[in-house]
């Protein structure tokens, strides 16, 4: 009996995912462990083990689909078994997949010979410039026969143009040369009139079309479009509710650094020898941070809504990290309540998993106040955005060289800075002020804080 495979819930809070790649195709052979597809969620990326054994008997969504949790992205069974009672809504099966192995095997087969040829940069361009649905397999092989996809009858799902489509297409005939394809598929759908083998435009129906009027093939666009992935959604949604609904200031500060590089540099040359992990400045912001928090909990809170304020007894530091898919904020628990060593050393383990995709979503989740690092990239100073519905987030800057007075001498030291932004309706700027000027004392004599 045919099973269905679901899609993984990566997380309490996770309500759809987006499918990456298939790594199987129907009729391929599938063990219960197996990895049948990537994806991911707005937060991470995962991959999708095979609860069944079996023959993959069809797929219902395709690359690119953002699919709910907790439905059947595929079925899995014996080979002539019906799958039909477990497609979701009862939809035909995406990307071509069939129960039946023949149709399996041939459409395996047509995908190889799809893949064999190598599409023309140009032409993907072309097809990708309009505003259709289409499926990656469905693009590729409209580019690689010089198809114009935008002439096909969407049948996947959510009016999207698959595989199947423009199969059916070129058997209609709609088809060009690929001498003529660039200029067709410029074109307004139905321009030319193909006189061609099977229907083809050719060239000389180029050269007939434009005979009254000359014309030149316009230039390929200058542009990409392209579908927000799901982390950058989650960022722009996240970004835009911050900016729109939260009444934000920025208090800008600084502190003499000498202190921290100077302990930074014999960490450098003992730690090792003293069993220490590598501690680096940003270590010693968050351990600073953690201390310093509690004594101003309107920073270390939660807007409920308009009129109610969460405060929290621990710091949970949001840790911003720069990643290949886009900004994540990992969060270290219980930040107050560990040591300068147990900060540097669970802070990296954090940001490595963000970076390798591999960060689980409750460590994504709980954050208190957040903490965002753009000084490694010598900016010396920005606006910070809060991340709702937290209260506040310090953005530290590059460290730069000042001058001062010092016994009537003009001298210089290394200054760092701090961007510190807060919710006005949660606290007013001069407990702010005062959060900021202890911070920087904290920071400015670290040795005398770690006491």
């Amino acid at each position: 009996m045919a099973v269905g495979v679901l899609m993984p819930q990566a997380g309490i809070s996770v309500e759809s995912c987006i499918i990456t790649e298939w790594l199987k195709k129907p009729g391929d052979n599938i063990d219960v462990g197996d990895i049948l597809f990537s994806y991911e969620t707005d937060k991470a990326s995962f991959e999708c083990e095979s609860t069944a054994a079996g023959t993959l008997l069809e797929i219902f969504f395709e690359d690119g689909d953002e699919v709910p949790v907790l439905i059947n992205v595929c079925a899995v069974g014996n080979i002539g078994e019906d799958a039909s009672a477990l497609r979701p809504s009862g939809e035909a099966p995406a990307g071509g997949g069939e129960a039946a192995p023949a149709e399996a095997a041939r459409s395996a087969a047509a995908d190889a010979s799809a893949a064999e040829v190598s599409p023309a940069p140009a032409a993907i361009a072309q097809i990708n410039s309009g505003e259709m649905k289409i499926s990656p397999r469905a693009k590729n092989l409209a580019a690689s026969q010089s198809v114009d996809a935008r002439l096909a009858s969407p049948t996947g799902p959510y009016g999207r143009v698959i595989e199947r489509d423009v199969r059916k297409l070129m058997e209609q005939g709609g088809a060009s040369t690929s001498a003529a394809f660039g200029v067709v598929s410029a074109a307004a759908p139905g321009s030319f009139t193909g006189t061609g083998i099977g229907g083809k435009v050719s060239v000389n129906d180029l050269d007939a079309a434009y005979a009254a009027v000359p014309a030149s093939a316009p230039d390929a666009p200058g542009y990409r479009d392209a579908a927000f992935t799901g982390i950058r959604r989650a960022i722009s949604k996240s970004m835009t509710v911050s900016l729109s609904t939260i009444p934000q200031l920025t208090h800008t500060f600084s502190f003499d650094a000498t202190e921290i590089m100077s302990f930074r540099t014999q960490l450098k040359e003992k730690g090792e020898g003293l069993g220490l992990p590598n501690i680096t400045l940003n270590d010693m912001i968050l351990y600073a941070v953690s201390r310093t928090l509690p004594k101003y909990p309107e920073l270390n809170a939660h807007m409920l809504d308009g009129n109610n304020i969460r405060y929290f007894k621990d710091v949970h530091l949001g840790i911003a990290v720069d990643t290949e898919r886009g900004l994540l904020v990992p969060v270290l628990k219980h930040a107050n309540r560990k040591s300068l060593s147990q900060i540097a050393v669970e802070s990296k383990a954090l940001a490595k998993a963000a970076q390798g995709g591999s960060l689980p979503i409750d460590d994504m989740q709980g954050g208190t106040f957040t903490i965002s690092n753009l000084g490694v990239f010598g900016v010396e100073s920005f606006t910070p955005v809060i991340n709702p519905p937290q209260t506040g987030i310090l953005g530290v800057n590059a460290i730069t060289s000042r001058p001062r007075e010092i016994n009537g001498e003009i001298k210089l030291y290394p200054a760092m800075g701090l961007s510190l932004t807060y919710d006005h309706r949660a606290i007013d700027g001069a407990p702010v002020s005062r959060f900021g000027k202890e911070l920087c004392e904290s920071l400015a004599s670290f040795r005398l804080l770690l006491v």
